[in-house]
């Protein structure tokens, strides 16, 4: 019960907490000085970390054990107030009235303005009160230490013997808190009011001393638990913080007079749930009660509630056992149902009903989900390219011989260099489309011998790979090969796996690309231009051998048809030489000296076809006139004007 002086000037002496606030309030700054000096050492601890050993846990978990000492310096000090309160209380200190000088008024605007915005300065901090700036302070300093260093993406390290030093440090200072906490858990409550309330506040640092502990002895290179723990051991004096900033910025709106007893304002109902066992509703019934003056164990409906509480739970918790034998199977998924641990029967898509757990469970197995898989992946963390819709490609995309490319494997696969033996490397994107079999069967054998499908695929498949490219060449494969290669790997893959009785079924095998490696590209590109040139001279050369033959065979052929021609020619004129021969004869024997006359004048007259005859016979004209010839038809080849100068008719006779 708080005491207030105003009312009949109550006696303070015979309290005993009135009596112990001297000691209690040097104590307590005792400890506030302890405290103090333990978190600001570990606060410049945490900035030597962070500058030396920024990727490990040390500055996260320096700053999340001072903020928890920070917290308990803000309870502490809190309680130094109220002890402070009650020590001035029982030994009041006369007043004294002294008379201050006049002191001489602010003539200029501007001095004027800087008086007025002190005293409002003064006057507000003086109605805030130092305990609640203070607490506030405190709170925000824990605030800032905790969101300082999260981070929840650190990665896992070693920190030798440092870590064990830390943490036998850590261990020694939670024992000595611990021996503080019990002292002030068996405090009486009429001595110390607030002992218990600093309790909880110890026994926060002590929960995140121990935690922590526990992070610098288990930290190695391959646990990252610790690691987190130490980031998440801040969330715990966050929320301490968290609740006594509230109840600082509360404060405000609380009447505060100077003859009351004051309540301590570090209160924290998140510490008062530190206890074994919990008791959050007693808590809050205490709360309440204090606070507002409602007691709850006055109303029948909780007390009913109460009594009733554990059979109502009771029931509750038995019939959602019960349900806990409703299985509920997906479309595309099936539930091997197990009772006692004994596989009884393959449920399909639907509700199933069963034992509860753990008498019965179901395991689920996909139901016709198909699977890609490729006998190659990548390095664990390779963030995937996103490549926008209306955008170039991405670099995955680029299938070039002289680019790697996460899924490719190697293989070695036989060669040949003139008349000796050699081998060669390829890389290679094998990729198998499969699914767990139909059949209750099936189901089984994938659920109870295999324990993880891709991985018995992927080494079953690089088996094969392995020996059936052992047989092959390059040549081949990026030739005739290719073509059956796919389905020869996807039948042996199968039979292995059938033999495994793994419950996989392959539906097909993509054999994606082939080729040299990325290194042996440009090497291999060569050999195939030159390939490709000796093949174009071979063919070229093959073409003028053709042309130049048939060019030949023309030019006979042409020479052939003229020389037929010719002797056709010649025969034709031989025979109608022969057949004109042989009519001449007969007509000759038939006509005789006729015929000879007849064939003169016609060869005579086909020989002066075209000749310019001029007959003269003594016949013609008679015996009185002589014949006459006309000169004037026979002209000299001479210039006409000229021959008309020199030519003069005549007559002959």
């Amino acid at each position: 019960m708080q005491v207030d002086l105003e009312v009949d000037e109550a006696p303070v002496a015979g309290l005993p907490r009135f009596q112990q606030a001297v000691f209690q309030g040097r104590r307590l700054r005792q400890l506030v000085l302890l405290m103090g000096t333990l978190a600001a050492t570990g606060l410049l601890l945490a900035f030597f970390a962070a500058l030396f050993a920024a990727h490990t846990l040390w500055p996260a978990w320096l700053m999340n054990q001072s903020a928890a000492l920070l917290v308990l310096v803000a309870g502490l000090q809190s309680a130094g107030w109220v002890t402070q309160w009650r020590a001035i209380a029982l030994n009041p200190v006369a007043p004294v009235i002294a008379v201050d000088e006049q002191a001489p008024a602010p003539t200029g605007w501007y001095e004027r303005l800087l008086d007025r915005i002190s005293q409002r300065w003064l006057n507000m901090l003086r109605h805030i009160g130092a305990p609640t700036l203070w607490l506030g302070g405190w709170s925000l300093a824990a605030l800032l230490c905790v969101e300082l260093f999260w981070d929840l993406t650190l990665p896992s390290a070693a920190l030798g013997f440092s870590a064990t030093l830390g943490a036998a440090i850590s261990l020694l200072l939670a024992f000595g808190l611990l021996v503080l906490e019990r002292h002030l858990a068996q405090a009486n409550t009429a001595q110390w009011p607030e002992a218990t309330a600093l309790a909880q506040l110890i026994r926060v640092v002590i929960i995140s001393l121990v935690l922590g502990a526990l992070c610098l002895l288990f930290a190695d290179d391959t646990s990252v638990w610790p690691v987190r723990l130490a980031v998440l051991i801040g969330l715990l004096p966050a929320l301490v913080a968290l609740e006594l900033l509230l109840r600082a910025v509360l404060s405000l709106f609380s009447p505060r007079r100077e003859r009351l007893e004051p309540d301590l304002l570090a209160r924290s109902f998140v510490a008062d749930m530190l206890r074994w066992p919990p008791q959050p509703l007693v808590a809050l019934q205490h709360e309440l009660h204090n606070r507002f003056g409602i007691d709850l164990r006055q109303i029948w409906a909780f007390t009913y509630m109460r009594r009733a509480f554990l059979p109502v739970v009771a029931v509750v918790s038995i019939i959602g056992w019960s349900l806990t034998g409703i299985h509920e199977i997906p479309l595309q998924g099936r539930g091997i149902y197990e009772r006692f641990g004994k596989p009884v029967e393959v449920f399909g898509p639907g509700l199933h009903a069963g034992l509860p757990w753990p008498l019965g469970r179901v395991l689920n197995v996909e139901n016709g989900v198909v699977h890609e898989l490729a006998t190659s992946v990548g390095e664990a963390g390779t963030a995937t390219e996103v490549a926008p819709a209306e955008g170039p490609a991405p670099a995955i995309a680029n299938r070039l011989w002289d680019a790697s490319h996460v899924n490719d494997k190697s293989q070695v696969i036989a060669s040949s260099r003139g008349d000796k033996q050699s081998f060669q490397i390829v890389n290679m994107d094998v990729r198998f489309v499969y699914r767990i079999g139909l059949s209750d069967q099936a189901a089984l054998a994938v659920t109870y011998n295999s324990a993880d499908v891709p991985t018995l695929i992927r080494s079953t498949a690089s088996r094969i790979l392995v020996h059936d490219f052992a047989s092959r060449t390059l040549d081949g494969l990026l030739g005739e090969d290719r073509e059956g290669l796919a389905e020869e790997i996807g039948r042996a893959v199968q039979g292995d796996l059938q033999k495994l009785d793994s419950g996989v079924e392959i539906l097909a095998t993509v054999v994606e690309a082939i080729h040299p490696p990325a290194g042996a590209a440009n090497a291999y590109h060569g050999v195939q231009a030159a390939q490709i040139g000796a093949q174009a001279l071979i063919a070229r050369e093959r073409g003028a051998a053709a042309e130049a033959t048939n060019q030949a065979q023309l030019q006979a052929s042409i020479a052939r048809d003229q020389a037929t021609a010719s002797a056709r020619e010649i025969n034709a004129g031989a025979q109608a030489a022969d057949l004109k021969f042989n009519a001449e004869q007969k007509a000759f024997a038939s006509a005789g000296q006729s015929f000879v006359l007849e064939q003169y004048l016609g060869q005579l007259s086909q020989g002066l076809a075209n000749a310019k005859l001029l007959v003269l016979d003594h016949r013609l004209g008679g015996s009185s006139n002589a014949p006459t010839i006309d000169l004037r038809t026979f002209t000299l080849p001479v210039d006409p004007a000229q021959s008309r100068k020199t030519a003069q008719p005549g007559v002959a006779n």
